[in-house]
């Protein structure tokens, strides 16, 4: 089994910045990937960005150029950087690990609980 637990979300003014951690733990698996979603009450969950284990990233259009994506392979942990941040951004943020647990080769897919991102407009 994998855990993970996002953390740094909070309450910020329009164009300012937040710094988002997704820390993954368990025993005994390969990170491959780690997603950042969000979702807004009653909508659906969108991409916001992906990072794989070779640093191969990927942006969802509406964050490019404003938003960054990090991973540390050793600590399993991915950060996002925010910055100039709008009232559209407001979302809970999800991350999404995606791993391989020794002795197969299936992708198994964890998810954490979120973390509130508040931009008042």
């Amino acid at each position: 089994q994998v855990q993970v637990a996002e953390s740094g979300g909070g309450l910020v003014q329009a164009g300012g910045s937040l710094r988002l951690s997704c820390a993954a733990s368990g025993t005994s698996f390969r990170l491959r990937t780690m997603t950042w979603y969000r979702q807004v009450p009653g909508k659906q969950r969108d991409m916001v960005a992906s990072i794989s284990f070779d640093n191969i990233t990927n942006y969802a259009d509406s964050v490019k150029g404003r938003f960054t994506i990090s991973l540390d392979n050793v600590k399993k942990t991915a950060h996002l950087q925010m910055n100039s941040l709008k009232p559209e951004d407001t979302a809970v943020y999800l991350c999404r690990t995606d791993v391989v647990h020794p002795g197969n080769n299936y992708m198994n897919v964890y998810w954490g609980r979120g973390t509130q991102v508040t931009v008042p407009s």
